[in-house]
C-alpha cells in the first residue's frame, strides 16, 4: 500500500528487528510465573499479529492518514512481543535441558521455521488464502502454541481457568475473522473504491479489482487506477495509433502488458495485422478480460480473436528468449512504482526491445505524466536513447489521469501518418502534430539513464508522485 520498494522492506524489517531487541532486553524483568507470561505473550502475538493485515486494510480505506502510524506502531508491538518469546522459552526449558543443547535446539528450530514460512508465504499461502486470511492463519498458529502451553504447564499456572478462557476467546475471534475474511476485504474495498466492485481477484502478483459506477467500469491493480471506461479510448488510441499508422502496414505486432486487451482492440483495427502476441505476466488478468462478458465487451472480444496469441510470462524473460521480429511493439506496463516494474524501464530492457524490432519497426512505451512526473518522463526518453534508438516523445490529455506521456522508439525517424483507421473517437490527423509539442512546464529536463544497477527511475517517480499525495 505504501509502495513495494526497497525503502519499505528495509524500514519495516529494521523496525521489526529493533523491536525484537527491545523485547529481548525487557525479558530480564520477567522473574516469576514464566509459563504464564509466555502464554499471555503468545496470545497477544496471535491476536495483534493475526489481525494486523485486516486492520491495515480497514485503516487504508477509512483512515488513510493514520495508515503509516498504525503500520509502524503494530510492527513495533509485534516485534517487541516476539523478542520476548525466545528468552522466555530458553529460561523455561533450561530446567530440563543443558545450556549448549538448549541454545542449539531453540535457534535451529527458529531459523528453520523462518525459512519454511518465508518460502510458503509468497508461493503458497498468500496466493491461496489472500493477505488477510494468511495473517489470521499465523495468528491461529500462535494461539495453538498458547493452547499447547496451557496443557503443558497446567500444574504451574495459578489462574488456569482464566488462561483457558483467554485461549478460547482468542481462538474464537481469529476463527471468526478467518471465516469472515471476505467480508472484511469487501468492507475495506467498498469504502476505498467507492463504486460497486463487480470483479476482484488476488493473484500471486497483484490484487485485481474492477468496479462499476455511473461512469462505467474502472480497473485497479493494487489500488492504482489503470483505466476508466469513460475515457480509456483516449489513452489507448494515443498509445497505439501513432506507431501503427506511421508504419503503414504492420503485420506482426507484440503487446507487452495490457492484459485487459484494450490495446489489442486498437491494434486489430488494422487489416494488415496477421498476428498479435500479447505478453502478460498475470494469467488472472487475461482470463478475467477474456471470459467475463462485461469486460470482454470492453475490449470488443479482442482476446478471443484467432489472430491473438496470449503468453503469460515475464516480458523481460520473453524478450530474452523470443527470436521473432515485430513491426510494432506496444509496451503498456504499469508505472514504475517498485523495482520489479522498474526493471521494465531500464536500458537493459530497451536493448532487448531493439533486438525484437524489425528494420522499419516502431515501439511505443507508456511513460507516466510529463506534467506531474516531469523528470521521470524524460528519464525514460533518455534511457531509450542510450541504447541507440531514436525517441519521439508525445503526450495526450486523459481526464482520469491528466496529461499523460508516451514515447515512440525506432531506428528511423517517426513520420506523420497519411491516414488513421475509421471510427476513432479521439484521434484524427490534425490532432496528431500538437501531441509532439511540449509546453514550457513539460519541456525536456536533464535526466539520468535508468539502469538495472541503480533503478534511478523508481526513486525519482516515488519522489515526484509523492508530492502530489502529500
Amino acid at each position: 500500500m505504501l509502495g513495494d520498494s526497497v525503502l519499505q522492506f528495509s524500514t519495516i524489517i529494521g523496525a521489526y528487528l529493533f523491536a525484537m531487541g527491545v523485547g529481548s532486553y525487557l525479558s530480564r524483568f520477567f522473574d516469576r510465573q514464566l509459563p504464564a507470561h509466555f502464554l499471555r505473550i503468545e496470545l497477544l502475538v496471535a491476536l495483534i499479529g493475526g489481525a494486523l493485515p485486516a486492520l491495515l486494510f480497514i485503516a487504508n480505506a477509512w483512515a488513510p492518514g493514520a495508515f503509516r502510524l498504525l503500520l509502524y506502531g503494530l510492527v513495533l508491538v509485534v516485534g517487541t512481543l516476539v523478542g520476548l518469546e525466545i528468552p522466555l522459552v530458553m529460561r523455561i526449558l533450561k530446567r530440563n535441558v543443558a545450556l549448549r543443547d538448549l541454545v542449539s535446539q531453540v535457534l535451529t528450530f527458529d531459523y528453520l521455521g523462518a525459512l519454511a514460512v518465508s518460502v510458503a508465504f509468497p508461493l503458497v499461502l498468500v496466493p491461496q488464502l489472500g493477505l488477510i486470511r494468511t495473517g489470521l492463519l499465523f495468528g491461529l498458529m500462535n494461539a495453538a502454541v498458547a493452547l499447547w502451553a496451557l496443557w503443558l504447564f497446567r500444574h504451574e499456572l495459578r489462574q488456569w481457568r482464566a488462561h483457558a478462557a483467554a485461549c478460547v476467546g482468542v481462538l474464537a475471534l481469529l476463527g471468526a475473522g478467518f471465516a469472515g475474511a471476505d467480508h472484511i476485504t469487501t468492507l475495506a474495498e467498498d469504502r476505498f473504491y467507492q463504486d460497486r466492485i463487480v470483479a476482484s481477484e488476488r493473484s500471486p502478483w497483484q490484487r485485481i479489482v474492477v468496479t462499476q459506477g455511473r461512469n462505467g467500469h474502472r480497473l485497479f491493480l493494487n489500488g492504482n487506477l489503470q483505466f476508466a471506461q469513460r475515457d480509456e479510448y483516449r489513452y489507448h488510441e494515443a498509445l497505439v495509433h501513432p506507431a501503427m499508422a506511421a508504419h503503414g502496414a504492420p503485420k506482426k505486432v507484440a503487446v507487452l502488458g495490457g492484459g485487459d486487451g484494450l490495446a489489442v482492440r486498437e491494434v486489430l483495427k488494422y487489416p494488415s495485422v496477421q498476428s498479435v502476441t500479447l505478453v502478460e505476466l498475470d494469467p488472472a488478468m487475461t482470463r478475467l478480460f477474456a471470459q467475463q462478458p462485461a469486460l470482454a465487451q470492453l475490449n470488443a472480444n479482442a482476446l478471443a480473436s484467432p489472430k491473438v496469441s496470449i503468453v503469460n510470462t515475464d516480458a523481460f524473460k520473453w524478450l530474452e528468449h523470443d527470436k521473432g521480429s515485430y513491426d510494432v511493439i506496444v509496451v503498456d506496463f504499469p508505472d514504475p512504482t517498485n523495482f520489479a516494474i522498474g526493471k521494465l524501464y531500464t536500458n537493459s530492457f530497451y536493448a532487448l526491445l531493439d533486438q525484437r524490432l524489425s528494420a522499419g519497426g516502431y515501439a511505443v512505451v507508456q511513460t507516466t505524466s510529463p506534467l506531474v512526473a516531469r523528470k521521470s518522463f524524460w528519464t525514460v526518453v533518455t534511457t531509450i536513447e542510450s541504447v541507440g534508438l531514436r525517441a519521439a516523445p508525445y503526450h495526450a490529455h486523459v481526464p482520469s489521469f491528466g496529461e499523460w506521456g508516451f514515447v515512440l522508439a525506432s531506428r528511423r525517424p517517426w513520420r506523420m501518418p497519411d491516414a488513421l483507421p475509421a471510427g476513432l473517437r479521439f484521434l484524427d490527423l490534425p490532432a496528431l502534430a500538437p501531441m509532439f509539442d511540449f509546453p514550457r512546464d513539460m519541456a525536456r529536463v536533464p535526466a539520468d539513464v535508468n539502469r538495472l544497477s541503480n533503478q534511478a527511475l523508481v526513486t525519482t517517480y516515488e519522489r515526484e508522485w509523492g508530492k502530489v499525495h502529500e
